[in-house]
């Protein structure tokens, strides 16, 4: 059985309320193996979180197959006609953690962790330990009784990513999960990701704005390119693992990591000029 994510020439075209169509993406097409930590970014438009969706299983791409353990991704309903013998829409295999961390608030951040395994019948007890574990391991331990609006951005952030790895996901699906906080937290928060993948070795794959950001949590990064939205560039780099015992302000100093850095800000910057002058 083949492991992994697999992505397949994968295109998405978008029709507009009042004519005319968007393609989104086209012939995307990439492997993600198990325990691989990969990063997305790119200019506005470029179909990052197209891409992601269509993974999550939210969205039916419109040519190319996306799939999981040999599993084909469909969208949540599909008259689409396939030849895997095994299709599935949104699955907590492929657990999401949104910019906004969707919360329910109207209950604990208790009730929130332990809210998908209830949803599948594990007994009271066993909930009550996969919350303790998950709460330690997002550094929240005591807070369990606590309503998600007493605590900040960067702390709901936290019950998010515990909440989604209370389902015991195989594959961890971020889009933007840390754009909304300040720049302290959010440096905190990025080592807590690398933490997090380190210690339970999921396949984790994260959408960003900020390149810093990808250079420093992608083993692989991919930088898109709009219009169709497609992978431009990719990138191999060793900070992710290197950010597990290393201080993320000493690596983000070294000259390769700037060079880098500049490197793909210029190619992004370029891009957007290039949208900037097809608008005028």
């Amino acid at each position: 059985m083949a492991t992994g994510l697999h992505i397949d020439k994968i295109g998405m075209i978008y029709q507009l309320p009042g004519g005319g169509e968007v393609e989104a993406l086209k012939d995307v097409s990439f492997h993600l193996d198990k325990g691989e930590i990969l990063t997305i970014l790119g200019p506005s438009g470029c179909g990052k979180t197209t891409l992601l969706n269509i993974v999550a299983g939210f969205l039916v791409p419109t040519s190319g197959t996306a799939s999981f353990y040999s599993e084909q991704i469909s969208g949540p309903s599909t008259s689409r006609q396939v030849l895997e013998p095994l299709i599935t829409g949104p699955s907590p295999e492929r657990g999401m953690v949104f910019q906004q961390g969707a919360l329910f608030e109207w209950m604990s951040v208790a009730e929130n962790i332990g809210f998908g395994p209830g949803m599948k019948g594990v007994p009271k007890n066993e909930i009550n330990t996969i919350v303790e574990q998950y709460l330690e391991t997002v550094g929240l331990q005591g807070f369990g009784n606590k309503a998600v609006y007493e605590l900040s951005g960067g702390m709901q952030q936290r019950v998010a990513l515990a909440r989604c790895l209370a389902n015991e996901p195989e594959l961890i699906l971020m889009d933007e999960p840390l754009g909304a906080l300040d720049a302290l937290t959010r440096e905190k928060m990025q080592g807590l990701i690398l933490k997090i993948w380190n210690e339970t070795g999921k396949t984790i794959a994260l959408i960003t704005h900020s390149v810093e950001e990808a250079l420093f949590l992608g083993q692989r990064v991919f930088v898109m390119a709009p219009r169709p939205g497609r992978i431009e560039k990719e990138y191999r780099l060793p900070y992710a693992q290197r950010g597990v015992n290393e201080s993320l302000r000493d690596i983000k100093m070294t000259d390769e990591f700037s060079q880098t850095r500049e490197e793909i800000l210029s190619m992004i910057w370029e891009m957007e000029e290039e949208i900037m002058g097809r608008q005028e």
